[in-house]
């Protein structure tokens, strides 16, 4: 499978990273087969691990690939590499398969985005070790000895320099962080307020106050604009907001955000979120919010568990074909069906897996 039908785009406006990119290039070609890039919420990981798969591809043959893996178990994440590169699915062959499918097929990099759970992917990279695969892990910390841990931190702020011109004076009252500054140049740039305006939104919101947060997700700075840009969005925008902060796949086409959000004009509600940059489109047409962009919504919203379980497994009854773009939404169904311990959930599953892959 050529790994980039399923990558993201080369980021747009990467500022501030071509010596780490040079350097990430230099590591991965020097032949290092597992790197982290680790850094806070918002500090730009997977941009610039998307931005080093697409300079690494010619090396590569074009054999990249893009995986979100949360915090699944091994089990599941083996389940998902089998689907993937279409190896055997049962339990007891499915390593030995993946194993001889790498060894034959050559030299590849695999990213791991969005790594939480460390034994499972410990368990991972020794199962695989020995193979001509590349992993590229992004985390905000990494707890795994026998990785090469490099830390991604805001573009140019060792050198005090503003990475986005527009709102070059938001600089340091967003301190540095390029997603925050990324939302507010998307919020200037489409005319929704003033440099000026926002300044004083910020100030009158606390921005400037030191306070306790509640996790790496839990930046004030970007809590505070999705707040400004929330107050000032159609019902339509806000429900499709509320469908991505709870969706635990990785991305949601138009039509499906759509029908999950019950907004009949799904373009049209979706494009003042794309224009103040809150969503993100990792492949064409497929939309995503990033997990600080989630917190922040996901405390004013409700989820809906069930009526995702029933989406997602309805589509890939209707439409096998899909599964390598829904997968991961395919595994949140597994999840909540075991979560309710709902046996007639579980078997439908089962039912739908068989026929996939048989």
């Amino acid at each position: 499978m050529h790994g980039l039908d399923f990558f993201p785009p080369r980021p747009r406006g990467l500022k501030g990273r071509s010596a780490e990119l040079a350097t990430l290039t230099r590591i991965v070609r020097d032949g290092v087969p597992r790197l982290a890039l680790v850094g806070g919420g918002g500090s730009g990981k997977s941009m610039l691990a998307a931005a080093l798969g697409h300079r690494l591809a010619p090396h590569f043959g074009g054999r990249i690939h893009w995986l979100r893996v949360g915090a699944w178990d091994v089990q599941t994440l083996l389940e998902m590499f089998a689907l993937r590169f279409g190896t055997l699915h049962d339990r007891h062959e499915r390593l030995a398969s993946l194993r001889a499918f790498f060894e034959r097929e050559g030299p590849r990099l695999i990213v791991l985005d969005n790594h939480e759970d460390d034994r499972a992917t410990a368990k991972l990279l020794n199962a695989l070790a020995d193979t001509p695969v590349t992993f590229l892990v992004t985390a905000r910390r990494c707890l795994l000895g026998g990785v090469l841990i490099y830390p991604v931190t805001a573009p140019l702020v060792t050198g005090g320099r503003p990475a986005f011109p527009r709102v070059a004076s938001l600089t340091r009252a967003l301190r540095f962080n390029p997603l925050a500054l990324d939302i507010a140049d998307g919020i200037v740039g489409a005319r929704g307020a003033s440099i000026p305006t926002l300044r004083r939104y910020l100030e009158e919101h606390g921005a400037f106050a030191v306070r306790v947060i509640a996790h790496e997700d839990d930046l004030p700075e970007v809590a505070l604009l999705v707040d400004w840009a929330w107050e000032r969005l159609s019902d339509g925008s806000r429900r499709l907001l509320s469908v991505l902060a709870h969706v635990e796949g990785d991305n949601v086409d138009i039509v499906s955000l759509g029908q999950l959000g019950g907004v009949r004009q799904p373009s049209r509600a979706l494009a003042p979120l794309l224009a103040y940059r809150l969503v993100q489109e990792p492949l064409a047409g497929r939309y995503t919010l990033h997990a600080v962009v989630r917190y922040a919504i996901a405390k004013r919203t409700t989820a809906e568990p069930e009526r995702l379980y029933q989406h997602y497994v309805s589509l890939l009854e209707r439409d096998p074909s899909r599964l390598a773009l829904e997968q991961t939404h395919l595994f949140t169904a597994m999840d909540h069906a075991h979560r309710e311990n709902d046996l007639d959930k579980m078997l439908r599953i089962e039912r739908l897996l068989s026929a996939i892959t048989s």
